[in-house]
C-alpha cells in the first residue's frame, strides 16, 4: 500500500508538470474551485487523546508528540484530552479527528464504523518490531483477599470470581473488558449456568457478578479495587506504570504485589502506600496511533509515517522515556522501543475475540 502510495504522488506531481509546462494561461483560466482544492489544508490537526493518557502528568509527552506531527505536517495540532473512550471513537469516526491514540478494541470498533480510519503505527517491544509488541491486561484484588482466589496449587482461578463486585474500565477498552470479558466467557461458559454467557452480558450486574461498574479509565478501575468498592478489578500495567512499584514477587506474573508510590499523581494521590496483587496477566497487542485517511492527505499520512517510525523519534527521551527515569511516560525505552507499522491484519487476533 505505501508503495502504491509513493506510485500516486509522483504521478501527481509528473501531470502536474505537464500541465504547467502547457503555458501559464492554463491555470490563470481554469476552473477557480479545482484551483482552491489544491490549496495545504491550514486547519489543525485534532489529535484525540483516550481519558488514560489525558491526565496533566502526560501533558509534557503529549505536547512532544504534537510538535513532532507538526513538524511532519506543517500544520498545528491542537489535542483533544477525553473523560470517555466513546467520546474519542465518535471523534475520528465523525471526521472531526484527524489522529487518536487508542487500544487495539478502539481501533476495531472505528474502523468497522468507517473503513477510513487506519493504523498509522503502534509502538514495538523491547526488540524494535512488532513481534513483542505486547503489553498485559490484569486480574487484581487487594493483597488481603488473594488468597480467596487460589487454586491451592501456588496459582490463582477465575471459579471464586462468581457473585463478587468487579471493575472493568470501558465497554471499548481492549484490556479493561475486551481481553478480561472474553478470558471470563471462555472460563464461565463451561459451566451449565453460564452455558449461553457472552462478552456484553458482563457489563449488567446480577449476571456473574454481585455489581458491576465502570471505572472510565484504567487508573480509575484501579480505584474502584483500591477503595474497596470492588472487589476485583480489571486494568493493564502500562496505564497504572507511573503511579506504581512492585514489593513483591515479578512483575506481570501472578502473585505479584505492586505499591501506589507515595507522590503518585491523580487519582492516586492519596493512596500513597495502597497495595493490589495481581491474579492473572494476560499479553495484548499494544495500543496504536490511528488515522482518519478521509481527512489526511496521502502526503501528510506519508509523511506522519515517515516521521514517526525515524531512529529521530525512537531516540527522543520525550516520547519513549529511559526505563530508569522518574519522568513520566507515554512510552518507555527498556532497549530498542520505537514505532513500527502494522497492517489492519495485526489486530484480527483482537477481532476474533469479538466472534
Amino acid at each position: 500500500m505505501r508503495n502504491l502510495m509513493y506510485l500516486l504522488l509522483g504521478l501527481t506531481v509528473f501531470l502536474a508538470a505537464c500541465g504547467n509546462g502547457s503555458g501559464e494561461d492554463a491555470s490563470a483560466e481554469g476552473n477557480p474551485d479545482e484551483s482552491d482544492s489544491a490549496e495545504a489544508n491550514d486547519d489543525p490537526i485534532v489529535l484525540v487523546w483516550y481519558p488514560n493518557e489525558s491526565g496533566n502528568e502526560l501533558e509534557d509527552g503529549r505536547d512532544e508528540m504534537g510538535a513532532i506531527i507538526e513538524e511532519a505536517t506543517g500544520r498545528e495540532v491542537e489535542h483533544q484530552l477525553t473523560t470517555d473512550y466513546a467520546i474519542a471513537i465518535e471523534s475520528i469516526v465523525n471526521d472531526n479527528a484527524d489522529l487518536a491514540f487508542t487500544g487495539a478494541e478502539g481501533y476495531i470498533q472505528a474502523n468497522d464504523r468507517n473503513d477510513a480510519i487506519q493504523p498509522l503505527v503502534v509502538p514495538s517491544g523491547p526488540s524494535g518490531t512488532e513481534e513483542d509488541a505486547l503489553y498485559y491486561s490484569w486480574f487484581a484484588a487487594t493483597p488481603e483477599n488473594m488468597e480467596e482466589y487460589s487454586d491451592g496449587e501456588g496459582g490463582y482461578a477465575l471459579d471464586n470470581f462468581e457473585d463478587k463486585n468487579f471493575s472493568f474500565v470501558s465497554s471499548s477498552s481492549t484490556s479493561g473488558f475486551r481481553v478480561p470479558s472474553s478470558t471470563l466467557v471462555a472460563h464461565f461458559s463451561e459451566q451449565e449456568e453460564y452455558a449461553d454467557l457472552e462478552a456484553e452480558d458482563l457489563a449488567e450486574s446480577g449476571t456473574l457478578f454481585n455489581e458491576v461498574m465502570f471505572g472510565n479509565t484504567h487508573q480509575g478501575s484501579a480505584v474502584n479495587l483500591l477503595n474497596g468498592r470492588a472487589d476485583i478489578a480489571a486494568f493493564c500495567d502500562t496505564c497504572v506504570e507511573n503511579y506504581v512499584e512492585v514489593v513483591d514477587g515479578e512483575e506481570n506474573t501472578a502473585g505479584a504485589i505492586y505499591q501506589i508510590s507515595e507522590d503518585a499523581a491523580q487519582p492516586f494521590e492519596s493512596m500513597g502506600g495502597e497495595e493490589f496483587g495481581i491474579i492473572s496477566a494476560t499479553p495484548v497487542l499494544n495500543a496504536p496511533f490511528i488515522m482518519n485517511t478521509g481527512t489526511l492527505s496521502e502526503e501528510e499520512v506519508a509523511s506522519l509515517s515517515e516521521t514517526m517510525t525515524s531512529d529521530e523519534v525512537a531516540n527522543n527521551e520525550k516520547i519513549f522515556v529511559p526505563e530508569d527515569s522518574d519522568a513520566p511516560a507515554l512510552f518507555t525505552k527498556s532497549a530498542d522501543e520505537r514505532f513500527v507499522e502494522v497492517e489492519d491484519s495485526w489486530f484480527d487476533p483482537i477481532r476474533e475475540l469479538n466472534q
